[in-house]
């Protein structure tokens, strides 16, 4: 129906059709899966949840006489500097060694509002880099690069964490209530960006995207992608699937969509907006994204189980998810969404401005993500 370059055409002459994906399942239960096709250009899609797996590369720039780091702190916060001499990566995850709230996502927010960071770093001495220790204050426009390398983001699909014992227990999720006193997930089921192009086919390496309020672009695969996972007929993952290493430029970006998190008794984390773009190639991205949340399921995963493969209370529908409670065991427990609903919806909705106003343009990915992997774990020797 549609090339890459007829829909950056129309979007250079502003004729361009977008619609958010809630629009676009809107539209086909009035119109149709086929006429939909028809009229829509684009289709935006967006989430703002918690991507702890990212962190920011900085390059510092040499003081006189200069310097080759090896260790080094942000507002407390270790970096680590096994690069070159002072490029530096920033984990969200890394807490700092006085407070234990704060952490590296924090540091980056800072960062990219231009608030003044304070750096502290040893080097090693050397005949080319002489310098044996640095201590400055450093902002974005004192540095030379600064941008997300993040390793890995947008799960395609997750989990929902319980707890069946005894006791409070704190993750990644947030806290679990013992005896199935709460339940916590994050993915946005039926609007998250990979559940509307469940076999990748439409995203790739050098998809450029929305990240973070800035223009970024789609590196790599992420790690733990798993495209293997088992699926649904309509090729919905039944639990975590594909991911994507996300790359774009922090200078640019803004903290509306870029904030540091703590999760208590777990630690530092970094809430991140990432929007994807979807052509409109063919009829079947339609159909694909017409996808309902009844329609796509998570499993209920027992954290009180301290395995690596933990037991499950089954399958569950992202429609009962949103309800706001589910039945386990015969028991209802009260459900939580860990991911903003509503900042997801804006960041779908600036996208769709974006390519409207004909300030982004759509790519053509240099080469597809791989369909063939599948999750390996490590074993103790």
């Amino acid at each position: 129906m549609h090339t890459i370059a007829e829909i950056n055409d129309k979007i250079e002459k502003g004729s361009v059709v977008v619609w958010t994906v809630e629009e676009l399942k809107a539209k086909v239960e009035e119109i149709g899966i086929s006429q939909a096709s028809k009229e829509v250009d684009v289709i935006s899609t967006g989430t703002f949840e918690p991507m702890e797996s990212s962190g920011a590369i900085l390059n510092l720039g040499h003081p006189d006489p200069p310097i080759k780091i090896r260790q080094c702190w942000l507002d407390d916060v270790p970096a680590y500097p096994g690069l070159g001499a002072v490029d530096l990566y920033l984990g969200a995850t890394m807490m700092t060694e006085t407070e234990s709230e704060r952490g590296g996502g924090h540091v980056i927010e800072d960062l990219i509002v231009g608030k003044p960071v304070h750096l502290r770093a040893i080097g090693q001495v050397t005949d080319c880099y002489p310098r044996a220790s640095l201590e400055t204050t450093i902002t974005k426009e004192r540095i030379n690069q600064f941008y997300l390398f993040n390793p890995r983001n947008l799960h395609q699909n997750f989990i929902v964490g319980v707890n069946g014992g005894d006791r409070p227990l704190y993750t990644y999720l947030g806290p679990l209530q013992p005896q199935l006193g709460n339940a916590v997930y994050s993915n946005l089921g039926a609007i998250s960006p990979l559940m509307n192009d469940p076999d990748l086919e439409l995203i790739g390496i050098g998809s450029r995207i929305f990240l973070g309020g800035a223009i970024g672009y789609v590196a790599w695969e992420g790690t733990q992608h798993n495209p293997e996972q088992k699926r649904l007929p309509n090729r919905t993952p039944i639990g975590p699937a594909a991911t994507l290493a996300l790359i774009g430029d922090a200078k640019e970006m803004n903290s509306r969509w870029v904030r540091g998190c703590y999760f208590k008794n777990y630690g530092p984390s970094l809430m991140l907006g990432v929007g994807i773009p979807l052509p409109v190639l063919r009829e079947e991205v339609v159909q694909r994204c017409a996808v309902q949340d009844q329609d796509i399921v998570a499993p209920v995963i027992d954290f009180s189980i301290p395995r690596r493969v933990r037991p499950t209370f089954g399958l569950v529908s992202y429609k009962q998810l949103k309800s706001g409670s589910i039945t386990i065991e015969g028991k209802t427990v009260r459900v939580a969404q860990v991911a903003s609903i509503f900042l997801s919806r804006q960041v779908a909705l600036e996208l769709k401005q974006w390519i409207m106003a004909g300030k982004f343009t759509l790519t053509e990915p240099v080469a597809s993500l791989p369909k063939d992997r599948s999750f390996l774990a490590q074993e103790p020797q």
